[in-house]
């Protein structure tokens, strides 16, 4: 008998509803700290060909799932396929990371055309079609895109691990310039994640990676609109559909993105403290988070004692165990496996552990 979404764990706690055991995923859970994936890897000539290779994709995907039961499948693809499916120059350099032909002007911004986006993005498509099919019935599937401000950052600066001065240079001395680009970004994501919803995502997450470069001002209107636009897309095209956000390093400011974006569910960081977190957002959304992906790579009893800190801290209302980053590839995968094994052992996991 199939599993309804609605009776899902991971559904079930963005709906609101307060678990005894939370569910949890890992922020980059397929990845290379695998090395069932990197072997799977080797099989492309370069990553947004991974990312186009559905029958790769859907493996990768598929591989975290028979080690560690999560409750969440996140498709495997990347967030500068939009930019690349608009007709920017988008390539990965091992060792450097994506490198963009940069953006920087609105007549470049004009050049740019969303008419064949559809039909580039169509193996992410049935990338998300197969999984729907294949992950397990009680697992829920997520379908994701880089938030408007974040792949606009990719876009203008021309890659990343910059200090954003372009682009926020280009968002100060020129906003009604810079909106052409951040409108053309709200619409085509918005237009991404409906169409991932049509083919079988269950849930939404939009990631902000970049925001805790913004000051308050700019996060109201490069962060916090653009999600409410998409959110409000989605909302009204596939009712229902949960949506989390990730406005990464924006401390308190997740309080104002989680009431005025309209989200279900908010993803944090490590910084973010577990009493603010329990006596501020909660009572708002669902949580999401937030142990520090390096502890993940120290293990050991430092590691046990966080993620039972985090279980006691946010089990009492909506939760979903996460990182406060994705995993690193330096990760070792059996500490992925004792973060799923306290998990799943909740709430006896905790004896004994303080």
């Amino acid at each position: 008998m199939t599993i309804p979404s609605h009776s899902k764990r991971m559904i079930r706690a963005l709906k609101g509803e307060v678990l005894e055991r939370p569910p949890f995923w890992l922020m980059r859970q397929a990845g290379r700290y695998l090395p069932e994936y990197r072997e799977v890897r080797k099989q492309s000539k370069n990553f947004l060909d991974f990312c186009y290779s559905p029958d790769l994709a859907v493996e990768v995907t598929l591989q975290p799932l028979r080690r560690y039961q999560m409750d969440a499948a996140i498709m495997f693809c990347d967030i500068l396929v939009i930019p690349d499916a608009l007709g920017q120059a988008v390539q990965f350099i091992e060792g450097e990371g994506p490198v963009l032909d940069p953006v920087r002007t609105v007549d470049e911004v004009r050049r740019l055309s969303p008419d064949r986006m559809h039909e580039h993005l169509a193996p992410v498509y049935e990338t998300i079609s197969r999984l729907a099919q294949e992950i397990p019935e009680e697992t829920a599937l997520i379908g994701f895109a880089g938030s408007p401000w974040t792949v606009a950052v990719y876009m203008v600066e021309g890659r990343g691990g910059t200090q954003c001065e372009r682009v926020l240079q280009w968002a100060n001395d020129a906003p009604d310039d810079f909106q052409v680009l951040m409108d053309l970004l709200v619409d085509t994501t918005a237009d991404y994640l409906i169409r991932q919803v049509e083919h079988g995502a269950e849930i939404i997450q939009l990631f902000d990676s970049w925001a805790g470069v913004l000051n308050d001002e700019q996060f109201r209107r490069w962060s916090i609109e653009p999600t409410r636009k998409i959110v409000d897309r989605l909302k009204e095209h596939c009712p229902g559909i949960p949506v989390i956000g990730f406005p990464r390093n924006v401390g308190i400011r997740a309080e104002a993105f989680v009431t005025e974006t309209g989200v279900d569910g908010v993803s944090l960081d490590q910084d973010t403290p577990l009493d603010w977190i329990a006596n501020t957002l909660q009572p708002l959304c669902t949580v999401q988070g937030n142990l520090d992906n390096q502890i993940l790579i120290t293990g050991g009893d430092e590691l046990d004692r966080e993620i039972i800190k985090i279980l006691k801290a946010l089990s009492g209302g909506p939760f979903i165990f996460n990182l406060g980053h994705g995993v690193l590839p330096q990760t070792p995968p059996e500490h992925v496996g004792r973060v799923a094994e306290l998990i799943l052992g909740w709430p006896e996991s905790s004896g004994g552990i303080g």
